[in-house]
């Protein structure tokens, strides 16, 4: 029997006899020949079928196999640069074929233009096209090198609960669950709070897991359910930070321009608005940024557009805000030091400067927004005690949170970093829902 072999390992092979376990994505016939482009998860691959070299029946079961088969394809492997697929380059000439399963014939996700409501509802399917598979692939590769970065840099992968007693990015975000004869619990919309705790142990430590976030929000960067990175850091300010996360940005962008170029191309992504993506990162303060954005608006004279772009000191920063700031520059930009009232309760205050905190967001270009969000957290007990109050949350649910401040508390800083919003702005997408297998928004639980 010829060895298997995956499509991304076809270049190793050229002029041997090898097989391909997979699925026909595609049919093309030419007369003579049929043409198939055969999926394996490593890529997309076309195997040609001429009719002079195979018996006939076998011919005509080529030609007429259904989209989605399972099929072992045995032939030879020949360099053609002309050959269609992802990578491309090489293709496969047929000599046996076995059909595993013959795909139903009303195969819904067929080779044509399907609304996004549809394409969500057979997003199990859907997941098999080529674009589709191309963004997963990059975030899986997002993801390793996020792994990759950080234990080569002294951090340690710890978990953290899924389910906590108490919010901490504030209560009107939060999914609610009974629990037992304890009351209620709710799915955690982050584990920094944990992770504070596990500094103290390991120095440097980070959680990689799902999140979830209750918020009505119907915006192009938004889902329910979301994977997000958070690293934690012990004696560590905002500069500091600031350093961690671009150097973290970095690797990720470059690891993905390395190992993933095909899939980048098959995108149509223009990888030239990546090449440069390096630390440093240029930094802006929020008085700055503000002031830029009141100028902007005060200058526009487009209605709508003046609208959109309304501003004042002390707001949160909308999408058109931050694609304002962001087209200024080539690589993604750090604003910050934002208001108190729109950050967490655990933000350390600017010194001398109370309405202000020790918080730091980072813009993706291209219109794609914040990618990360951090900050120095407040290391003081009784400060953190009365910041607690005054969002009203619960002491007693912050008991062992506050704890972490009465024994060797240390300056710390942390930060969020979104998997789907980062694969989002790496492959060039418009909305986050693609870069999640199964995404999960307010109006979507199915599938």
């Amino acid at each position: 029997m010829a060895e298997v072999v995956r499509v991304s390992e076809l270049s190793k092979h050229v002029g041997e006899e090898i097989a391909l376990q997979g699925w026909v994505y595609n049919r093309t016939d030419k007369g003579k020949l049929c043409f198939l482009l055969v999926r394996d998860g490593t890529g997309f691959a076309q195997c040609v079928a001429f009719k002079g070299d195979l018996a006939p029946e076998l011919f005509e079961q080529i030609m007429r196999i259904p989209q989605e088969s399972s099929v072992i394809v045995t032939g030879s492997v020949r360099e053609d640069k002309r050959a269609p697929g992802i990578p491309g380059g090489y293709e496969v000439g047929i000599k046996e074929l076995k059909v595993v399963q013959a795909a139903d014939i009303d195969y819904p996700m067929s080779l044509k233009d399907h609304g996004v409501d549809f394409a969500l509802d057979h997003r199990h399917l859907w997941i098999r096209m080529p674009s589709q598979w191309a963004i997963l692939k990059i975030r899986v590769k997002v993801m390793s090198a996020v792994r990759e970065y950080l234990d080569s840099n002294g951090f340690f992968n710890l978990d953290t609960p899924i389910l906590t007693p108490a919010a901490a990015e504030g209560t009107t975000t939060l999914f609610e669950t009974p629990y037992f004869d304890e009351g209620f619990a709710y799915l955690a919309q982050t584990g920094q709070l944990y992770n504070e705790a596990n500094i103290f142990s390991f120095g440097k430590v980070y959680c990689f897991g799902p999140t979830f976030r209750a918020e009505k929000s119907k915006t192009r960067r938004h889902l329910t359910e979301f994977w997000m990175l958070e690293p934690e850091i012990a004696f560590c300010d905002l500069d500091g930070l600031m350093e961690v996360e671009e150097g973290l940005i970095s690797h990720i962008v470059q690891t993905v321009l390395r190992d993933c170029q095909a899939e980048l191309k098959s995108l149509g992504r223009d990888v030239s608005k990546l090449e440069n993506i390096a630390a440093p990162f240029p930094r802006i303060s929020y008085d700055d940024a503000a002031k830029l954005l009141i100028e902007l608006h005060e200058k526009e004279t487009d209605p709508e557009k003046k609208d959109l772009l309304k501003f004042e000191w002390g707001m949160d920063f909308g999408a058109p805000h931050e694609t304002e700031i962001t087209q200024r520059y080539d690589k993604p930009v750090f604003v910050y030091g934002y208001p108190t009232a729109v950050k967490a309760f655990y933000m350390e205050p600017w010194p001398g400067r109370p309405e202000v905190c020790k918080s730091v967001d980072l813009l993706a270009p291209e219109g794609y927004g914040e990618i990360c969000g951090g900050s120095e957290r407040i290391s003081d007990h009784d400060l953190l005690l009365k910041r607690i109050h005054e969002q009203g949350l619960p002491e007693e649910a912050f008991k062992w949170y506050l704890e972490l401040r009465k024994y060797g508390s240390v300056p710390h800083s942390g930060f969020g970093m979104g998997v789907e919003r980062v694969t989002a702005w790496i492959c060039g997408i418009e909305h986050i829902r693609e870069a999640i297998p199964f995404p999960r928004t307010i109006k979507r639980v199915y599938p």
